[in-house]
């Protein structure tokens, strides 16, 4: 063990006794380079996402809020994950256990609020499809319901360790992966999180089936709208479990496995860089599928106008609106009446 001059003994005692203290670190500088480049990526994509929401005025509507709620929390987890970079490796041993406990919080919050929105997203896409014709005014009290308790619950769930659920004074419960975090609170948030895997699933195999089911009804060949909405579904669930489901399988490892037999529990750092990057796909998958979303962008970096103007260039190819939400309301009025939508209804 070693000590200098500054460093807290509190924290230099539980990565002692996590094993993480004399650990050699991998990668270095060019780790950290990947990184941060990763966070710099996630940071810019869901700033332009947040500024094409704000000044375009046709992308307020409650899916594309919610669109904007997700870019605000992956735009957080990649500050966080700044933050997280720059106060890691034997910086870590200068910080005082709440400003641990404040940096690994801070994670917890814009991640979990990220999956949060996801959650929210599938929620309002299931409920546009089981209603006939969604109404804006009435849908508001539902999406700010969502949207303070996607918050709440997150901040809640990520102060709990500072509020008291942390090891400090059970060197024994300690986790390996995070030192000063109790197992319990670990075991605590992989429950929670898989809970808001399978809920995710569960929605999305539902919209699946309502698609599949209404394409049915309009004809033997799926609609355009079809495709569009069963492709978003396939990427957004591969893509979410890919990126989620190692850090879930790490955390299991951790609460029931020593890390004498488990050396992988000391490899953290790539697996929360995976969980992390989910942040840098969302917004190419939430909004990029959306032609009128790529003309708000293309205005964003290629034109110098002082407001957004509407996109409906025919040479950006953005001649239709609110892609998604256009798609499921066509797609609800089928399901709910079981008669082929007039051409103008559709997209």
């Amino acid at each position: 063990m070693f000590h200098d001059y500054g460093m807290d003994t509190v924290i230099i005692n539980h990565y002692n006794h996590s094993g993480k203290l004399d650990r050699p670190r991998n990668g270095g500088v060019c780790k950290m380079v990947f990184l941060l480049i990763i966070c710099m990526l996630i940071i810019l994509e869901n700033i332009m996402v947040l500024l094409a929401i704000w000044r375009n005025k046709r992308f307020h509507s409650r899916m594309y809020l919610l669109i904007g709620n997700l870019a605000l929390s992956d735009l957080l987890a990649g500050v966080a994950y700044v933050v997280n970079i720059f106060t890691s490796g034997s910086k870590t041993f200068y910080l005082t256990p709440q400003q641990w406990l404040a940096r690994e919080g801070s994670m917890f919050v814009a991640l979990s609020a990220s999956t949060f929105s996801l959650l929210a997203i599938g929620i309002e896409r299931h409920m546009t499809m089981v209603r006939l014709r969604p109404n804006e005014t009435t849908g508001r009290g539902r999406l700010l319901v969502m949207l303070a308790a996607c918050w709440v619950v997150s901040v809640l769930l990520g102060a709990l360790p500072s509020l008291g659920w942390n090891c400090l004074n059970n060197l024994d419960s300690c986790s390996t992966v995070l030192p000063l975090y109790a197992e319990s609170y670990i075991a605590f948030c992989i429950s929670v999180f898989s809970a808001l895997l399978v809920a995710i699933i569960i929605l999305y195999i539902r919209i699946y089936r309502l698609v599949t089911s209404s394409g049915r009804r309009v004809s033997s060949r799926p609609s355009d709208c079809s495709l569009v909405l069963l492709r978003t579904v396939v990427i957004v669930l591969g893509v979410f479990v890919v990126c989620w489901t190692p850090l879930f399988v790490l955390l299991l490892l951790d609460v029931g496995c020593s890390p004498q037999r488990c050396e992988v529990l000391y490899k953290v750092d790539w697996f929360i860089a995976l969980a992390v990057l989910n942040s840098a796909l969302n917004p190419l998958i939430y909004t990029l599928s959306s032609r009128e979303m790529r003309g708000a962008f293309y205005n964003l970096l290629c034109c110098s106008q002082t407001t957004m103007e509407p996109c409906g260039s025919p040479a950006l190819g953005c001649n239709t609106s609110r892609a998604f939400p256009k798609c499921l309301n066509t797609l609800s009025r089928i399901n709910q009446g079981g008669r082929r939508p007039r051409v103008t209804q559709s997209i």
